[in-house]
């Protein structure tokens, strides 16, 4: 095997290089992974690019770490560190986690990773079918939220955003036994695409058209909120018998009003903490065919062409890219 590999390098806002890096070792509790396919996780990867902070009092540095901020990839396990104890060479291998640590990423040919963030998968499962599994994970959390209350079985519930993280939670929601699974977006496109992927009917977020009601024919009993704006967070809260619980990253205050307390009251419900639990339920319906992750991706590119890529997710041209860190 070379000593040296590709790895993307984002030097400054709005420029990305695919340079030569030497290839990790894995340290004590690792894996040395051949990176096979990544995922864009479009939000990080707009924001980073653009040389803004994914979160409030987030600190950006560049150069960024090399291979950041991939973190959505599988591959094989090609080394392995002392004290990792299941995963062995030639192993296909998922991240379920995002470490959150300050260290290189998944967009190269190479990374190390701890073993405790990994998931073994069927080698049949290819980039396209797998790669994007860390997102249902995220995702599947807002589920574990609602089975707090006993869970979305016989239930109408309501997603709204209809971008990746959207267009799991429709599959998601229906895995889990929703009676009637409602699709919220303002772009007719991907209420298109919501359909295709399980929605029993999809809605504009349109105030005159969908009355406020929290008992009406059209109210929804649950509902997660998958963009992270007050308004349409507020619009679900006015059509939502029981809770709306937040996927989507709040960078605003949400206004919970007096109507939303009587009734009984709705629930409004935060977000919960990423864990092995969900990760290892999104793969399970992966597995079994309920959870289909290939159709959030709208094209493969090889990473010579990453701002490419982000252009497409910035202009809503793509729902997701899968990056092929071995093609030219």
């Amino acid at each position: 095997m070379s000593k040296t590999m590709k790895s993307l390098v984002i030097e400054k806002p709005a420029k990305s290089v695919w340079t030569d890096l030497p290839i990790p070792k894995p340290i004590k509790g690792e894996v040395l992974i051949r990176v096979e396919g990544v995922t864009t996780c479009p939000h990080w990867d707009m924001h980073i690019l653009d040389g803004v902070p994914m979160f409030p009092g987030m600190t950006l540095k560049y150069p960024y770490f090399p291979g950041q901020p991939g973190h959505e990839a599988m591959g094989e396990v090609v080394a392995v560190g002392k004290g990792v104890k299941k995963l062995k060479k030639g192993m296909k291998v998922v991240a379920w986690q995002d470490t959150g640590q300050p260290r290189p990423g998944f967009y190269a040919q190479y990374n190390t990773f701890p073993e405790a963030s990994l998931l073994q998968i069927p080698k049949r499962l290819t980039p396209l079918e797998i790669a994007s599994l860390e997102l249902a994970m995220c995702v599947e959390v807002s589920f574990q939220q609602l089975a707090q209350l006993g869970g979305i079985k016989g239930r109408r519930v309501g997603i709204s955003g209809l971008g990746p993280a959207g267009l799991l939670a429709v599959q998601l929601a229906k895995a889990h036994g929703a009676k009637e699974v409602v699709g919220i977006d303002m772009v007719a496109s991907r209420r298109n695409l919501a359909r295709k992927m399980g929605a029993d009917r999809t809605a504009s977020p349109n105030a005159k058209a969908w009355l406020a009601d929290r008992y009406g024919a059209k109210s929804l009993d649950d509902a997660i909120d998958c963009t992270g704006f007050p308004a349409s967070i507020e619009f679900l809260m006015d059509r939502t018998e029981r809770c709306v619980t937040i996927f989507g990253v709040l960078r605003e205050d949400v206004t919970f009003r007096a109507r939303h307390m009587w009734g009984p009251g709705v629930t409004l419900m935060g977000y919960g903490d990423h864990n092995r639990k969900a990760a290892e339920t999104a793969l399970k319906f992966v597995i079994a065919g309920k959870l289909d992750l290939t159709s959030l991706v709208s094209k493969t590119l090889p990473f010579t062409r990453y701002e490419e890529g982000v252009e497409l997710l910035k202009n809503k041209k793509a729902i997701k890219i899968l990056f092929d860190p071995w093609a030219e």
